[in-house]
């Protein structure tokens, strides 16, 4: 009976001692703050029992004040907890969210600033309803704006869930937690107070119920990507990806479309669908259509809008049907067609390639150029990329096969269609290589098609004197013996470092020209077809035509006597066997034209250079 008396009088006073304990400290706490922002000395009893926290300027502040505590009366024990202010290098500060209710600082406070003082300022940065509990040290060697940067980190936490920090050391801020919505996950990454910079971020995106990934092709050509992406490592793949779908699709004409960006990062897509996949999938979708959404939701992919062109449709069909990612089911495609306006390719040649992009009219059309394209670029890979589609403008094919050869004159350079304008661009080595591939453009396009001609040129060749060119000129070909394969005038590819040496010195050496000669081949080599370059095959198509038009006109065979037998040529009648030794010097001075050497200045000599072990052309330097 004694005990429950005495226990139920101990809960009953408890409480007022320890309201008389403080009571008692409070002039105490109160004159530790004489000179300093705020009392550095914090006060929490309990019963009988008191504890000293926070951080006195000096040992002796310290050792007064705790002196002075240890005197009350009725005090049973005194817990000490307070330290000195010293100086803290890195500078740490932590704010925890322990729970939905509270967050907890750690750490080092600037000792310039209180407790109470800092309260104060984070206290409209805590989630609703939070509470704040500062367990930071005083230090010396805060950073400037510290209350400034505290405050934005508070502000983040409210964003994500139990368990997060954020960290301030020195002028970088971190945050590792879990965001709880898109919101939070992309405030975690704004723009942190000035004089501070984001250093680790270890947060993971959200969790949302129905991963989402959209593709809009927009009608200039460029792209907007939307929904969710799992990372940020992801969301750069994705990026670079959309950039060279919209790079492929560009036409070259008005501003270069662009990628935007309205990704959210977040989780929840299915784990048997691999995000790199998914993401490929959709824009290589994304890369058969004008204008339209390409769509991932509930697990399915669907495509709708306008298709790039007739053969378009087929392809997203078989791309949902055969090549989409594991995990993903096929949905909808919802495509129509319109004709293709402008209508528009172009032929770029670049080092080492030639790449055709935009439309043709059928694969005929396709076949055509490419054969038009190899005689002319046989050090260069053909890269067709060109796709079909009908509302090609009249006499396309004709067109395009006319530059070809005013573009290989080029060093670098493009032809460009849009309906019946055509457009050579580039750069060439010389001057008259320019002028004379702009005329043959003009020279070859088809009635009622229109052309522009913009080449630059390098910087002109020096000018030598004679004895300087036929120097040079000895050099240059000192070692070098150019001799074309049996039964061939196809230059040979260790022909051009010499050519191209030549071409240049022709240039700079005005009073001089280059002779060629061609050489002929041993007894008993083959006699070689002339090679026929597409234009003139089409002219020889055309003449062909026309004398069989012309033979089957009404009474041409009634001047022939009935059983009578055809009359066999004679050999003086047979078409004269090719002059291969002057097709090969023709081949030489083709070359050196095309390279900028005036076309008065390198001239195929007639006769031809005997084939011994140590010639083939001959190449001689006049004045």
């Amino acid at each position: 009976m004694l005990a429950l008396l005495w226990a139920g009088t101990t809960g009953v006073t408890a409480p007022i001692v320890a309201d008389a304990l403080r009571a008692e400290s409070t002039p105490i706490v109160r004159d530790t703050g004489l000179g300093e922002p705020e009392p550095w000395l914090r006060i929490e009893a309990e019963g009988r029992d008191l504890l000293a926290l926070g951080e006195a300027p000096d040992s002796a502040a310290r050792d007064a004040t705790l002196t002075r505590l240890s005197a009350i009366p009725g005090l049973r024990r005194l817990s000490d907890r307070t330290g000195l202010i010293g100086s803290a290098s890195p500078f740490v500060w932590t704010a925890t969210r322990v729970s939905a209710d509270r967050i907890e600082i750690g750490g080092n406070r600037p000792a310039e600033i209180g407790a109470a003082a800092l309260a104060a300022r984070l206290s409209p940065a805590l989630p609703p309803d939070a509470t704040l509990r500062d367990r930071a040290r005083a230090a010396r060697g805060g950073p400037a704006g510290f209350a400034l940067a505290a405050a934005y980190l508070v502000e983040r936490l409210g964003g994500f869930a139990p368990g997060a920090v954020a960290t301030l050391s020195d002028t970088t801020l971190s945050i590792n937690g879990e965001a709880l919505d898109s919101a939070a996950y992309e405030a975690a990454r704004s723009t942190p107070p000035e004089g501070f910079a984001l250093g680790s971020l270890a947060v993971l995106p959200p969790r949302v119920d129905d991963f989402r990934f959209v593709v809009e092709r927009r009608p200039d050509g460029g792209l907007t990507l939307g929904g969710n992406i799992v990372s940020e490592a992801a969301r750069a793949e994705t990026l670079k990806l959309a950039g060279i779908v919209v790079a492929n699709a560009a036409t070259g004409a008005g501003e270069p479309a662009t990628v935007a960006d309205a990704l959210r990062t977040a989780r929840g897509l299915d784990d048997t669908v691999d995000p790199a996949a998914l993401a490929g999938a959709a824009l290589r979708l994304a890369g058969l259509i004008r204008e339209g959404t390409v769509r991932f939701e509930r697990g399915s992919l669907s495509v709708s809008g306008t298709a790039l062109d007739e053969e378009a449709v087929g392809e997203a069909e078989a791309a949902l049907r055969d090549g989409r990612p594991a995990g993903v089911s096929a949905g909808s495609v919802s495509l129509g067609v319109r004709p293709v306006s402008p209508y528009a390719i172009r032929i770029r040649r670049e080092s080492g390639t030639v790449t055709v992009t935009g439309y043709l009219p059928d694969r005929a059309a396709r076949e055509a150029l490419n054969a038009a394209l190899r005689p002319r670029f046989l050090r260069e890979a053909i890269v067709d990329r060109s796709r079909i589609s009908s509302g090609a403008p009249p006499q396309l094919v004709a067109a395009l096969t006319a530059t070809i050869g005013p573009l290989s004159a080029l060093a670098s350079g493009e032809v460009s269609t849009t309906d019946r304008t055509m457009q050579l661009s580039g750069e060439s080595l010389y001057a008259e290589s320019a002028r004379r591939a702009g005329e043959d453009l003009r020279r070859a396009m088809p009635p009622a098609w229109e052309s522009t001609v913009s080449i630059t040129t390098r910087d002109a060749a020096p000018a030598y004197d004679t004895p300087t060119c036929a120097r040079l000129f000895s050099e240059k070909l000192a070692g070098h013996t150019l001799r074309f394969a049996p039964g061939s005038s196809e230059l040979r590819p260790n022909f051009y470092p010499v050519l191209d040496a030549l071409a240049d010195l022709a240039k700079a050496c005005r009073a001089e020209r280059v002779e060629v000669t061609g050489h002929l081949d041993p007894p008993g080599a083959p006699v070689p077809k002339p090679a026929i370059l597409p234009e003139a095959k089409a002219e020889k198509d055309k003449a062909d035509k026309a004398k069989a038009d012309k033979a089957q006109k009404p009474g041409k065979a009634a001047d022939k006597k009935p059983g009578s037998a055809p009359t066999e040529k004679t050999p003086a009648e047979t078409e004269a066997a090719p002059d291969l030794a002057t097709a090969r010097a023709a081949a030489i001075v083709d070359y050196l034209l095309k390279a900028g050497v005036a076309s008065d200045r390198a001239l195929a000599a007639p006769g031809s250079a005997p084939l011994s072990d140590r010639q083939g052309i001959g190449l001689a330097l006049r004045s």
